[in-house]
Parts: C-alpha cells; structure tokens; sequence
C-alpha cells in the first residue's frame, strides 16, 4: 500500500533527483518559514518541478543536510539531497507557503544484474567523459557502492538534460528503462557536443574551412 504524507512544497524550475544535491538561496518570506520550521522539526519538504505555467505532480521530497550560512535578514544558503518520490494528490494553501497530500512511490520491482550492469557502467564512463569536455563544475562522488537505481538517477540528473528530459526520468518506474533511455540521450549529447567543439576549433582555430571552400 502506497504511504501518504502532507509535506511543504516548494515549486522550483529545476527537478530533483533521489540521492543528488541541491544548494538553495532561501530569501522570500515564506520559503524562510518553511526551511525554519523543516529545521526545527527535521523534516523533509517536496520540490516539484514549476514550469512557469504548471507544478508537475510527480516530485522528489528533500532533506536539509545542513546550513552553509545565515545573513542578518534572515536569509539561508542551505545544502539538501533529494530522497523520495512523490505524486501529489492535492496542494493546501493554508499557511503562508503551500503543502500538498501527497503518495510516495518506487520502482517496480528489483531491476535485473545482467540488463543493468554494463548500462550502468557505460554511464558513468558518459558522466565523467561530459563533465571533462563541459570543464563542469558539477562533482560526482563514484567512491560508495551505488545500487543500479542510484546510479540510473545519478545519469538522469546531469546537467545535460533539458527539465523537460529530467522530469521524464524521475517519473519512469523502471530502473533498467531510466539508464537505457539516460544513457542513450547523454551519448547523443555528448557526440553533440564533439561536432559542435570540432566546428568551432576548425572555424576559430586555423581558418581551415575558410581555406577549404576557395579556388586551388
């Protein structure tokens, strides 16, 4: 039977996986509040992904690792990882930020070794190759065992992908589905990525193509 919970929502234009992090500049009133209230009370609040029109019902809750500072205004950098899943079955606007009633869910089933260990692994080689050719600023930590499903979210969150793209993989119910589809998008991204830096070196670099295209 699936859990039920009321939680704090925090619509956000980003989309938040299980497992990643996710640093926050709190400075409006109510998200104050809220992130005051989750402290005292350690407790999770849900980021759904606002796509300036719509709050998408499928989210990932958060919980706050710790705060990184604290400014005389009441303002918070905080640091937060993304937990659990979540459907929202209703959003209250009772209080001075949103809450919804919201269910948890999960993927189905244990994914199978066979299908997912050399997705999983070919993934994580795409992940270090485009956070070497984007010189990202974005960290990975490789050193923990990560189960296949950790790993299929650890893909679906790279910075590559669109909101669109992310939120697609965080509603996915199967792990094996999630590292086929994240890993066949990030290698086309990355092959992307290739042609566009070869274009710009030969145009930028030596004037190859300028001399290319003229008359012998």
């Amino acid at each position: 039977m699936q859990s039920e919970s009321t939680i704090p929502l925090f619509p956000l234009g980003l989309v938040l996986m299980p497992r990643m992090p996710l640093p926050l500049h709190i400075f409006e009133e109510r998200y104050k509040l809220m992130i005051g209230e989750c402290l005292a009370e350690d407790k999770e609040f849900g980021i759904a992904y606002y796509n300036g029109t719509d709050i998408q019902t499928a989210g990932c809750t958060a919980q706050i690792l710790k705060v990184i500072k604290r400014y005389d205004d009441g303002r918070l950098d905080i640091l937060a990882h993304g937990q659990r899943r979540f459907l929202i079955r209703e959003i209250y606007d009772n209080k001075a930020y949103l809450e919804a009633r919201i269910t948890y869910f999960e993927d189905d089933g244990q994914p199978e070794e066979r299908g997912c260990r050399d997705l999983a692994e070919k993934g994580i080689a795409l992940i270090k190759q485009f956070t070497s050719i984007l010189k990202s600023q974005e960290e990975f930590d490789f050193s923990d065992v990560l189960d296949f499903q950790s790993i299929s979210f650890l893909i679906a969150g790279c910075e590559g992908f669109s909101h669109e793209e992310k939120q697609r993989f965080l509603e996915m119910t199967s792990t094996v589905e999630r590292l086929q589809k994240s890993v066949e998008s990030l290698g086309n991204i990355i092959e992307r990525m290739k042609i566009t830096a070869e274009i710009h070196k030969i145009i930028g670099g030596n004037g190859n193509l300028k001399r290319g295209s003229g008359s012998n």
